[in-house]
C-alpha cells in the first residue's frame, strides 16, 4: 500500500494515512486502500486510525476533485459510492476504532472522524464541513456524521465554517481533547483491552443495532451463557483476573 501504512502491534492494528505531503487528503488510491484495510481486521481487538504529518486528513485531494469535474452523472454516483463504501467499512468495523486527530480534519476528514468509535483531538485541531463553499454538499458523509453531531449539522453543514476542537467536543464529533493525543489514545486502548474481546465486539454491535424489548433479554442471555461471559462472571465472583487479562 502506497497511501496507507498498516501495522500490527500485538492485539492492536494501526492504520495510518501516509500522504503527509498532501495533508493525507483523499484520492482514489487512498480510498481503495482504506476500504481494503478495514474489510478484514482479523483477530485484532482495537484499530487505531491516524494520519502522518501535521494534519489528520484535509478532505478531498485537489487533483482528485479536478478529475471529477469531467465525470458524467453516472460516473459521479460510482465515485461517490466508493467513498461511501470506505466510510461504511470503517463505521461497521467489528472492533473499536480509535482515532487521533491533529491539524486539519476537513470535509471527508471530519467524516472519517465521525466513523470512529472514540476520537481524540489535539486542542489546535481544525474541523469543518466545508463542502458548501465549493458549491457541493456533504451528502456521502452525512449518514455517519449526523448520528454524532445531530442538530449541530443545521449550522455547520450550512455555513461550511471551520471550528476548533472545543466545538467538536461540545457537539459530539470527538470525545476528548488532549495536548498529548498519543498518550491519551494509548490509555484508551489499554482500557478497551480490559474487556472481553467478544463482549467488546458485541457491545459495539449493541450500540449500532439498538435492540428493544424482549430482544434485549435474548442478547443479555446470550452473553451470560457464552463461554466468555461465564468465565468473566466466575472470575469476578472468585475475585481473580478474567482469563483474557492473564494473557
Amino acid at each position: 500500500m502506497d497511501a496507507l501504512r498498516v501495522e500490527r502491534d500485538g492485539q492492536v492494528l494501526h492504520v495510518t494515512l501516509a500522504r503527509p505531503d498532501r495533508r493525507n487528503a483523499f484520492d482514489a488510491a487512498l480510498i481503495a486502500e482504506l476500504t481494503e484495510a478495514f474489510a478484514d481486521v482479523g483477530d485484532a481487538r482495537v484499530v487505531v486510525l491516524a494520519g502522518d504529518g501535521p494534519s489528520f486528513c484535509a478532505g478531498a485531494d485537489v487533483e482528485w476533485q479536478r478529475s471529477s469535474i469531467d465525470l458524467s452523472y453516472e460516473e459521479n454516483v460510482e465515485d461517490a459510492m466508493r467513498l461511501f463504501r470506505m466510510l461504511e467499512a470503517i463505521d461497521t468495523c467489528p472492533v473499536p476504532v480509535v482515532c487521533l486527530v491533529q491539524g486539519y480534519a476537513l470535509g471527508g476528514g471530519s467524516g472519517l472522524v465521525a466513523c470512529a468509535d472514540i476520537a481524540v483531538a489535539h486542542p489546535e485541531a481544525v474541523f469543518g464541513f466545508t463542502e458548501v463553499r465549493l458549491g457541493i454538499i456533504p451528502a456521502v458523509i452525512s449518514p455517519f456524521v449526523l448520528p454524532k453531531i445531530g442538530s449541530a449539522a443545521r449550522r455547520y453543514f450550512l455555513t461550511g465554517e471551520r471550528f476548533g476542537a472545543d466545538v467538536a467536543l461540545r457537539i459530539g464529533l470527538v470525545h476528548e481533547v488532549s495536548e498529548d493525543i498519543d498518550a491519551t489514545v494509548s490509555s484508551i486502548v489499554e482500557t478497551l483491552l480490559v474487556g472481553g474481546s467478544e463482549a467488546v465486539r458485541e457491545a459495539k454491535r449493541l450500540v449500532r443495532e439498538r435492540p428493544e424489548g424482549i430482544e434485549t433479554a435474548h442478547v443479555a442471555a446470550e452473553r451470560r451463557t457464552s463461554d466468555e461471559g461465564q468465565a468473566g462472571l466466575r472470575a469476578f465472583l472468585e475475585k481473580r483476573p478474567a482469563p483474557w487479562r492473564e494473557q
